[in-house]
Formats: structure tokens, C-alpha cells, sequence
């Protein structure tokens, strides 16, 4: 079954090869329609997400922001199909990080670095977009279960020199190459699955449990963390600014680093609700 699913999965990736992005566009509208018209693809959990984060918003308001996350959903959708066949010269253009340069001397005089993504408009696109930084790029990711799929997966998303490592090896990976000068991309914003080794912080007014990866292994292996921010500056096209969140983590107090990471993501979430992947039970753990 699973390799039946697997060609089929390949059959739409072929498909949507042959796809000008024009009409890429009328397919995510397609898809809109089915799933948030049709079949209400977890629209309790986007209403509860967004009443209890937004509770000064009228219903008129978070409506609006519901509709468009569908809308943000559905294109990181059909992008992440196309993503596949993408050409260089397309990432470069529609994934453009526009601002390497300010932070380039990290790269320099530093044994490595942390990025830290999040479900933020169009993160499908991040492992190619590695290429244009001038570091090593290592993304760190779960592993698909159907490992014919997975297999493909991490040989074509590194192809443009990313290389993918599943999230179970981490401790591993992490210590197997802390003396070579990598770029670990680690997604920041998932719900952990263990409470009891999460960070605690106050996350749009609620108690939230955050990964402890980017904070622990940026103090243990001594390496600066950077934020990627992705905003979408129209359908198909985005650019990518780095932040420094610190440069030396390693000197703040315990969760520090975490809470100065959930503020600067709460601050990006408030401007633009809509491109937060709201369909995440975000909240599912408690202390």
C-alpha cells in the first residue's frame, strides 16, 4: 500500500512539473474550496487556535483570518508539489533571502550556526533555498512514514546541497559533526511531544511548551542562533531576513534564548495571522 501511495504521490509531483505557475494558482484555489468548504479540514481546532490567542478580535475579524490561513494553506500546498521540479534559477527568484550578507561574518569566525524556522508561510521552500547562504546547510526534519516516499523526499530536497537529517538522529548528528562549520536548521514552532523536556514560555498569553533543541544545542556546542523569517510578498513569490537572536546563547540564563525566540515569533504571527499554520493543536500539552 505504501508504495502504491508513492507513485501516485509521484504521479502529481509529474504532473505538477508540466504546471505553469499561473495555473498552480487555480489548483490552490481548487483546493481551498474542498478543504475548508467542503470537508472543514480541523476547523474546530483553527477556530479554538485563533478565539483563545485573539480574544480581542471580533467574530467578523477572526473569521477573516480563518479564511485566509485556509488560503495560506492551500498554496504552501501545491508549492510543496512543485518544489520537486523547481529549477535553481526559479528558487533564487521566488525564495529570495535578501539580507545574507548582514550576517555573513557569523559564517566566518564561527565553528557553526543554528537557524531556526517556523510554519510560517512557505517553509516547504527553505531546504532549497540553502544554496544561496554560504554555509553548509544541514535541515532538520521528520521523516515521512512511507519510506518510499521519505527515501525521495530527502534526495530530491537535496539536490541544491541541503543535506536532510531526521529529527530521531539529532543528538547524534549534533555531536558527530561539532567540529565542522554547518548551518542546522532546526523548525522552532512544533508542539513538543514530551512536556517534561520542554521550555516553558508565555506564547500569545498562554502557558506553551517549545522544543528545547535550538536552546540546548546552541549552548552545548557554542553556536549562534539566527531567526529566518519568511514573509510572502505575493502568491509564489517570498523573501527570506535573517535575525540574530543571539550570538552567544551559551551566557543567557536557562530559557532565556527560547523566550527571546517565542517573542520575536509572536511578533511576526500578530502582524500577518493568517500565514501561521493555525491547523497545528499547538496547545495540546500542559505542564
Amino acid at each position: 500500500m505504501n508504495f502504491v501511495s508513492a507513485i501516485l504521490v509521484r504521479f502529481f509531483i509529474l504532473l505538477f512539473a508540466l504546471v505553469p505557475f499561473w495555473l498552480l494558482y487555480i489548483f490552490s484555489d481548487i483546493l481551498y474550496f474542498f478543504i475548508y468548504k467542503v470537508f472543514k479540514y480541523r476547523v474546530n481546532t483553527v477556530r479554538d487556535n485563533l478565539s483563545k490567542c485573539f480574544p480581542d478580535k471580533s467574530r467578523k475579524e477572526l473569521l477573516r483570518i480563518e479564511k485566509l490561513s485556509y488560503r495560506n494553506l492551500s498554496e504552501i500546498t501545491v508549492e510543496g508539489l512543485k518544489a520537486f521540479t523547481m529549477t535553481k534559477k526559479q528558487i533564487y527568484k521566488r525564495h529570495k533571502v535578501i539580507n545574507e550578507e548582514d550576517i555573513s561574518y557569523i559564517y566566518k569566525n564561527c565553528g557553526g550556526i543554528i537557524s531556526v524556522a517556523f510554519h510560517y508561510t512557505n517553509w516547504e521552500w527553505g531546504a532549497l533555498s540553502c544554496m544561496q547562504l554560504n554555509s553548509d546547510g544541514v535541515a532538520l526534519y521528520k521523516p515521512l512514514a512511507n519510506k518510499y516516499l521519505d527515501k525521495y523526499l530527502k534526495k530530491n530536497r537535496s539536490r541544491t546541497g541541503a543535506e536532510l537529517v531526521s529529527i530521531y538522529e539529532t543528538a547524534r548528528y549534533f555531536q558527530a559533526n561539532a567540529n565542522k562549520k554547518k548551518n542546522f536548521i532546526l523548525a522552532a514552532d512544533q508542539s513538543p511531544s514530551n512536556s517534561a523536556k520542554s521550555y516553558w514560555v508565555n506564547f500569545f498569553g498562554r502557558d506553551t511548551a517549545f522544543l528545547h533543541g535550538p536552546e540546548v544545542y546552541s549552548k552545548k556546542y557554542h553556536y549562534p542562533v539566527i531567526l529566518i523569517d519568511i514573509q510572502r510578498v505575493r502568491r509564489g513569490y517570498y523573501e527570506l531576513e535573517l535575525s540574530m537572536l543571539s550570538e552567544e546563547p551559551w551566557k543567557l540564563e536557562d530559557g532565556e534564548l527560547t523566550k527571546i525566540l517565542a517573542n520575536k515569533l509572536e511578533d511576526i504571527i500578530r502582524k500577518k495571522p493568517q500565514d501561521w499554520l493555525w491547523t497545528h493543536r499547538r496547545w495540546k500539552l500542559s505542564r
